[in-house]
């Protein structure tokens, strides 16, 4: 176990024993830990004194499945506040195979410079100048490093959007097959990196020194009921590996839930050209993938490879969150400009989300049209390019919305929405006022509860039980997150046998005999950290609120507003001090 830690303004690199204090955190819990303990919660996100911080799960690096999870943490240069943003790929295993337990970034390069951070077949840590890089787009940089230093090497890197500083910016991942289509998207992460003065990290997938285990035969054993549970489970071992996560297109559509149009409807003519069917029947039309694995320790492949007509890889994976945002807000049905667009996000180095948004807000402000795919497209590349309206566009649609002086701006703490209108499932509401992250849906998710399909027990358009599921759903994330299971297949925990697994498999793990109630605690712990940060770096419950129009502007087709009032926004949290 130990921490590495980088400092870019004299190009040191230090390795130290991790401190009793984080010993037996990972993932999420200890980037914000860290984040908490070592940022001034006031400082210049884009300045010497932020940190970067990467982190494996605490179970990344062990057999069990579905653990290729890493955690990035900062103050956003978007939010303003405490972020963790979460990728999968390769990378996380091969850190956790050194036994790297973080890697922490602090200082600032001079302006302009740019460097590499190699981790050798040794774990050794190195900077090496990155200046031949300079504004080189993802794809291409991922292929010139795995040229220069090996395939079986990992990549995280950041494209033209963290050089230029937007706070849509990405750190993109590099997956199973070397693409570098895996991102720690939100909250403006790339931002950060590129400040610091860092390109890319090249990491070599041959470590063996990982973390021991406590009790490997316990481990082991848990590890496959675990496994077993995930591949039964009919979410994660049947319907992703078919569709992927654009399998709930039509389900969020069905209720009236998928907003559309920058948010001014809840279905989205035209559905049907870009639902989990119509994208599987393309792909399989067309000899791409519908099942694949793109993460380490991958069972549930919910990934995809997606081919033009030619047969030509487009872009690897289309998710529903994507579809929906350069898709849905953006009045665009075409699966085919829609994968563009992913693979452009991807090489720029962008936040989908954030910046379908933004580009929807544009739209409906009247600087393009609704449904123009070369607009969009265009659009993308301005952002590349680093002009005038690029930077405006990769800045977020807060920074789109504000120079256009529109009232429709579908952001919290300014961070864009997810593809869940409050107004059609009033839990995802809560989750986006509440979260520390800002609008999130992997934060605290709510679908399950509030779908008749997935036998949510919740009215979708009332605000009854909506503060208690969302509390409940965070502190599972924040769990999730900080132990480094993919929340694609944490649906199996669901399973009894499942979650007995987990406890066994962290108790293996550590050496310890926690309970449900202790595991739980990681997340509340994780939680309380992030609200003390942001405290600290001067939000208020007045952070917490959606935008009006969310309360004033019903929604089509079932004309509904937010219901859900301030007092169980302000209570969402009241257990921990808030």
């Amino acid at each position: 176990m130990k921490f590495i830690r980088v400092n870019m303004t004299d190009k040191s690199v230090q390795v130290e024993d991790v401190p009793q204090a984080y010993q037996g955190l990972g993932g999420r819990c200890l980037t914000s830990s860290l984040v908490n303990d070592e940022v001034p919660a006031m400082c210049d996100p884009l300045g010497p004194e932020n940190k970067l911080v990467f982190a494996p799960g605490l179970l990344s690096g062990t057999s069990m499945v579905n653990t290729g999870r890493l955690s990035v943490g900062t103050k956003s240069p978007l939010t303003g506040g405490i972020k963790e943003s979460n990728a999968g790929g390769t990378a996380p295993l091969a850190l956790a195979k050194f036994g790297i337990t973080a890697i922490i970034v602090e200082g600032q390069g001079q302006k302009g410079d740019l460097s590499l951070l190699r981790i050798d077949e040794n774990g050794d840590a190195s900077l090496v100048d990155g200046n031949a890089h300079k504004m080189a787009r993802t794809y291409e940089l991922v292929e010139k490093l795995l040229g220069e230093y090996g395939e079986k090497n990992s990549v995280l890197c950041i494209g033209p959007a963290g050089e230029h500083l937007v706070s849509s910016a990405s750190i993109q991942s590099s997956d199973t097959d070397n693409r570098p289509c895996r991102a720690a998207g939100r909250g403006g992460v790339g931002a950060v990196m590129g400040a610091k003065g860092l390109k890319a990290m090249v990491i070599d997938r041959s470590g063996k020194a990982g973390d021991p285990l406590a009790d490997k035969d316990a481990f082991n054993a848990a590890s496959k009921v675990f496994a077993k549970a995930v591949q039964e489970d009919i979410f994660a071992g049947q319907i992703l590996p078919a569709q992927g996560t654009a399998a709930v297109v039509g389900i969020v559509n069905s209720v009236g839930a998928f907003p559309s149009l920058n948010a001014t409807q809840g279905v989205l003519e035209g559905w049907e050209n870009i639902s989990g069917d119509k994208m599987a029947e393309v792909i399989t039309e067309r000899g791409g993938e519908t099942t694949h694995s793109g993460c380490s320790r991958c069972v549930v492949n919910c990934s995809n490879v997606y081919v033009d007509e030619k047969g030509k890889y487009v872009t690897s994976s289309l998710e529903y969150e994507t579809i929906w945002s350069t898709g849905g807000m953006c009045g665009i049905s075409d699966l085919d400009a829609i994968a563009r667009m992913d693979f452009l996000c991807d090489d720029i180095g962008l936040d989908t989300m954030n910046t379908g948004v933004a580009m929807a807000v544009a739209m409906d402000a009247g600087y393009k049209s609704f449904g123009d795919k070369q607009a969009a497209i265009d659009m993308l590349e301005d952002i590349a390019k680093g002009n005038e309206m690029g930077l405006l566009l990769g800045n977020g649609p807060g920074a789109v919305g504000k120079h256009f002086n529109h009232k429709r701006i579908p952001v919290v703490k300014n961070q864009a929405i997810a593809a869940y209108d409050p107004r059609g499932i009033q839990g995802m509401g809560v989750t986006y006022a509440t979260s520390p992250m800002g609008a999130d849906h992997t934060a605290g998710n709510v679908l399950g509860e509030n779908l008749a399909d997935f036998g949510g027990p919740l009215n979708p358009l009332k605000p009854d039980g909506q503060m208690e599921a969302s509390r409940t759903a965070q502190f599972v994330n924040a769990m999730l997150d900080s132990v480094g299971l993919c929340i694609l297949a944490a649906t199996a925990l669901a399973s009894p046998e499942a979650m007995e697994a987990l406890i066994t498999m962290v108790n293996a793990k550590l050496g310890t005999q926690i309970g449900p109630d202790e595991l739980a605690g990681i997340g509340m712990k994780t939680i309380q950290v992030e609200l003390e940060f942001n405290r600290k770096a001067g939000f208020t419950a007045a952070d917490d609120r959606l935008p009006q129009f969310f309360k004033e502007e019903a929604l089509s087709p079932h004309n509904e507003v937010f219901l859900v009032s301030d007092e169980d926004l302000d209570n969402t949290f009241s257990m921990l001090g808030k």
